[in-house]
């Protein structure tokens, strides 16, 4: 396997042409093109197209997908809860969850150059730890291309699911990087109960803690309360995210304001899959008010719902539609989420298109990132952790 290599004349963010040197999985020099091609044995000709870092999908289950079999018709009732029956009657007919199912998300992810994704992956009562493992064993079947960070997630609920608790407490025992909670409100009918005990395990094991919030309106910003009072409390901040949140945008403009400057303080962040029937958020008073924001494709083809093919910049061009984004900077932004942005959800300290950084590399035939986020065109190369993973497009693992 080739360790060290030159990828010439590349143009980062759209910028000017560049040669970058990658040894051992790590980015080790940028220079103008030119400069180091001849003391380089091992050359890839990026033919001078934009390159981007890796990106990074911060709201993903890779765990529950059927990518790969037959098709499946979409069934059962289209509310939360009937989407978990729904779930919890038929993923056994499916093979979910399983490590091939897990295996073919992540390898669309990096078809499309997704090379680092926060997933949230079931616990419960029927399949305990089972998925974690499955998500672990298809990350090592990749080689770690994609770097994984999971979220042990109660899909099914907490509190009204006597033994998820203990099995949170576990899987975060065990690595998780995050416990997960769903509605504390709507599901388990008991807000303060459910964050009390998520809180807990959360303080005693160091995790961070990633919420699925559905509830709209001021159920919603209640339960934002809750979390914001045991957030600054516990000291956890920087370590809590809301997922999804739609009440956040249906909120009067002033609470608006307000409750975005208390998730600032608080270090909460909020991650969004941009769906169309939602309010759009806040974003800007969410940069100013320092709300981390990431992106994530949410389920792939999963049986809650047949949509998803693992692009991240279909969503990124989703929440530019969404939010009515058309200038050059904000549509640059939204590939900032996709990417840049994305980094602290998957704990990247380093990174991007920068020395030091783990090599992951996108090369796309675009003009500029603004012409990125409108075509979405195919991913000519991506290298992940210095590995070439596509190259014109095809996947090489």
């Amino acid at each position: 396997m080739v360790t060290s290599f030159l990828l010439a004349d590349v143009r980062p963010w759209g910028g000017e042409p560049v040669d970058v040197v990658i040894a051992d999985g790590v980015i080790t020099d940028i220079a103008p093109t030119g400069e180091r091609a001849s003391a380089d044995p091992q050359q890839i000709d990026g033919r001078g197209m934009l390159a981007l870092p890796g990106f990074v999908n911060a709201h993903a289950h890779v765990d529950k997908s059927w990518w790969g079999q037959p098709w499946v018709s979409y069934g059962g009732e289209p509310t939360t809860q009937g989407r978990i029956a729904h779930e919890r009657a038929e993923r056994d007919k499916y093979g979910i969850p399983s490590v091939a199912g897990a295996t073919a998300v992540l390898r669309e992810f990096l078809r499309h150059g997704t090379t680092a994704t926060r997933t949230h992956v079931d616990v419960d009562l029927g399949v305990g730890l089972q998925g974690i493992a499955n998500v672990r064993e298809a990350v090592e079947a990749l080689g770690g291309a994609v770097e994984v960070e999971i979220v042990a997630f109660p899909q099914d609920g907490v509190l009204r699911r006597p033994g998820v608790l203990d099995l949170l407490d576990k899987a975060a025992a065990e690595g998780a990087t995050n416990i997960g909670g769903l509605d504390p409100a709507s599901i388990d009918r008991d807000p303060v109960g459910q964050l009390d005990a998520l809180f807990e395990i959360a303080v005693r094991r160091e995790v961070g803690i990633d919420i699925h919030l559905h509830d709209r309106g001021d159920l919603g910003a209640f339960q934002y309360e809750l979390i914001i009072e045991r957030t600054r409390q516990a000291g956890l901040g920087g370590k809590v995210n809301v997922s999804h949140g739609f009440a956040l945008g249906e909120l009067a403009p002033a609470r608006r304001a307000e409750m975005v400057n208390q998730l600032g303080e608080a270090g909460i962040s909020w991650t969004t899959v941009a769906p169309i029937n939602s309010a759009p958020l806040p974003w800007r008073e969410m940069r100013t008010a320092d709300v981390a924001i990431g992106l994530g494709t949410d389920g792939i083809r999963d049986l809650w719902s047949p949509y998803g093919d693992g692009d991240l910049f279909q969503v990124a061009r989703q929440f530019a539609r969404l939010h009515g984004l058309r200038a050059d900077e904000d549509l640059t932004y939204a590939i900032e989420l996709a990417t840049t942005h994305g980094a602290s959800f998957v704990h990247r300290e380093n990174y991007g298109l920068t020395p030091g950084a783990r090599a992951d590399v996108v090369l796309l035939d675009a003009e500029n990132v603004p012409d990125v986020l409108v075509r979405a065109p195919r991913r000519e190369l991506v290298v992940a952790g210095g590995r070439v993973v596509v190259r014109d497009g095809e996947l090489q693992v």
